[in-house]
């Protein structure tokens, strides 16, 4: 057998083995052709040491792979010395664990790691960086005595134990603060993360710390994360259910205690941004009978940052809200009406009248939920074209699986009409439809009422091809039914005497000059309250279009001058009666009207 020589501990495989410093020095003391170098931290079970090479590689070295490498330090080399390396494949000898070159840091566990690794000697002196679970760093470093270049290693990594971290928890007073163990302390949530991330930063005495927050669920997270060693620094922050700017911060305190000041805004810090995600908690949902969110929202109260308001059914997800500052903390509808929205609790003492009291709202969700259509309610009173408008509203393509539709008919008075009418909606909004509308058939039936505002009517526009005008007279209205209910009519008009909206949309062309009797009456009535209006100059306008019998093309058009006389006739009384409220209210009265326009023009009702 061939001369064995080791350096550092004595393995004990055989009884002439020797140690030398080195393998120069081996040679020298070599009396065999060959000799082994071996070393302490190999297993050699059933290696074969009695190898001998064939007469083609005796002037090699032959070196022997271990798991890790392709040179596990033990070799048979000739005393003659050797110009090249014979590294064998068909024998894999086990390297085995040794903690003695290694810097180990105080979070890892010693147990997740196969200390067996080694160095491939054939490379030049490196400090090995292993990783963890986590990251390409913050594992253990091997040592090679003289390395000054750091060199990532990806062979193996072990993993880093939780509960090392201090946790501290912010306290949203949502009823879910406590839930997450090992927190050292809990601070209140007031206003923004910025204030009280530094709050935080000012009162430990902690290198690092976890900030939670109550808002999240912590069940499934790992608290044994860290990040990479050059981002130590920098503020570490976990998305909440997929939003970015989440809840969730890993912190450097000397860092953040010596830097923050320097920045107005906690986004202009240094900021890692973490891709894994923390799930949010439920919100409350504050289900209500309102007809829109304002008076809920101003009434209601509830623990946590944010609510969910819903007039309309469940809400089953909903996009996450950051809360690290004011402007971020959003309202949100989630539907085209807002039959659903999220509202910050910092929103609610802006609030008066209406949602957009507050100033962020964020309108980008509005797709997440569909509102309930509106029903559609046809009034008639007798038209001659009431049937054929009628039966063009049922035919309409967009309607046929959205909108219910329902028809009132023969009701006498105006106001008992539109009552009438609201009595047959279910929705709290529906689409009135007037019998002398040919509506528009690309109309947008799936259209919603704004809910974050109070309840209010909402006039569409119609076109006249008499005065070629195109306003909310004889147009679709949105009616608020509770609204109309409770109308006494105190003015001139039914519904503009409650609060209003105009939605500049075309639902329709006007066509009431289907008899000289419908087009004076239309006309006549309309013109007063054009008159009355006054002095305003669209209104003064429009009132000129009505009086005016210079367009060419109105003697094409059926009773056309009718509605020139209706006009006339309106603008005469009112001077006449020189604007006295009460007796332009009788133009409310059907008979009143046809008795006028009998006296006037001798018209009746049936011409």
């Amino acid at each position: 057998m061939f001369d064995v020589f080791y350096s550092g501990k004595k393995p004990n495989l055989f009884v002439h083995e020797c140690a030398a410093q080195d393998i120069d020095t081996a040679r020298t003391l070599s009396r065999t052709r060959y000799f082994w170098w071996i070393n302490y931290l190999t297993d050699y079970t059933d290696f074969d040491f009695l190898f001998e090479p064939v007469p083609w590689e005796r002037g090699q070295r032959h070196a022997w792979p271990s798991q890790w490498q392709k040179d596990a330090g033990t070799y048979l080399i000739p005393k003659s010395g050797y110009t090249e390396t014979n590294y064998k494949k068909n024998c894999i000898l086990t390297r085995l664990p040794d903690r003695n070159q290694w810097s180990i840091p105080d979070s890892f566990d010693p147990d997740s790691f196969d200390w067996s690794w080694h160095p491939d000697p054939t490379e030049p002196v490196y400090l090995y960086q292993f990783g963890t679970q986590h990251q390409r760093t913050g594992g253990p470093q091997y040592l090679t005595p003289g390395a000054t270049d750091l060199k990532f290693c990806d062979q193996v990594r072990g993993s880093v134990r939780s509960g090392i971290t201090p946790i501290v928890e912010i306290n949203h007073m949502d009823g879910n603060a406590g839930r997450v163990s090992g927190v050292i302390s809990t601070v209140r949530y007031f206003d923004n993360y910025r204030d009280i991330l530094t709050r935080i930063a000012n009162t430990t005495d902690h290198e690092y710390i976890w900030i939670v927050s109550s808002v999240c669920d912590y069940t499934n997270f790992d608290f044994s994360w860290h990040p990479e060693l050059w981002q130590n620094t920098m503020l570490h922050v976990f998305a909440s259910s997929g939003e970015k700017f989440g809840d969730t911060f890993y912190m450097h305190v000397p860092s953040f205690r010596k830097r923050i000041a320097q920045f107005e805004l906690l986004d202009w810090y240094d900021i890692n941004f973490i891709g894994v995600s923390v799930p949010r908690r439920t919100l409350p949902v504050i289900q209500h009978n309102y007809d829109t969110h304002v008076q809920a929202i101003k009434t209601v109260d509830w623990s946590g940052p944010l609510a969910i308001f819903s007039t309309d059914g469940s809400v089953d997800q909903v996009p996450p809200v950051p809360l690290w500052r004011k402007q971020t903390k959003t309202i949100v509808p989630l539907s085209a009406g807002a039959s659903q929205v999220i509202v910050p609790k910092s929103a609610v003492p802006y609030i008066k009248t209406q949602a957009y009291d507050y100033p962020y709202i964020d309108r980008t969700q509005r797709h997440m939920y569909t509102d309930q259509p509106l029903d559609i309610v046809f009034i008639d009173n007798g038209e001659p074209t009431a049937e054929h408008n009628y039966q063009q509203l049922g035919e309409s393509a967009s309607l046929r699986w959205i909108n219910r539709i329902y028809r009132s008919s023969g009701v006498n008075g105006r106001v008992a009409a539109y009552r009438a009418a609201a009595e047959l909606s279910t929705t709290p909004w529906f689409f009135a439809v007037f019998a002398k509308l040919q509506v528009e058939k690309k109309f947008d039936w799936a259209w919603q009422p704004d809910r974050l505002q109070e309840p209010k009517h909402y006039i569409f526009h119609a076109y006249n091809p008499i005065t070629a005008l195109t306003y909310g007279h004889q147009a679709i209205i949105a009616y608020n039914r509770e609204l109309v209910l409770t109308n006494t009519a105190p003015g001139l008009d039914f519904t503009l005497d409650q609060a209003h909206e105009v939605v500049p949309v075309l639902s329709g062309t006007a066509m009431y000059n289907a008899t000289a009797w419908m087009a004076w009456r239309t006309a006549f009535r309309e013109c007063i309250k054009l008159k009355h209006s006054l002095p305003d100059v669209e209104n003064e306008y429009r009132l000129s279009q009505w009086l005016s019998n210079t367009r060419k093309f109105r003697n094409l058009l059926q009773h056309s001058e009718w509605s020139v006389r209706g006009a006339e006739d309106a603008v005469e009384y009112y001077e006449q009666v020189n604007g006295d409220f009460v007796e332009l209210r009788k133009s409310y009265d059907w008979e009143w009207l046809a008795s006028y326009a009998f006296l006037k023009r001798n018209l009746t009702p049936d011409q």
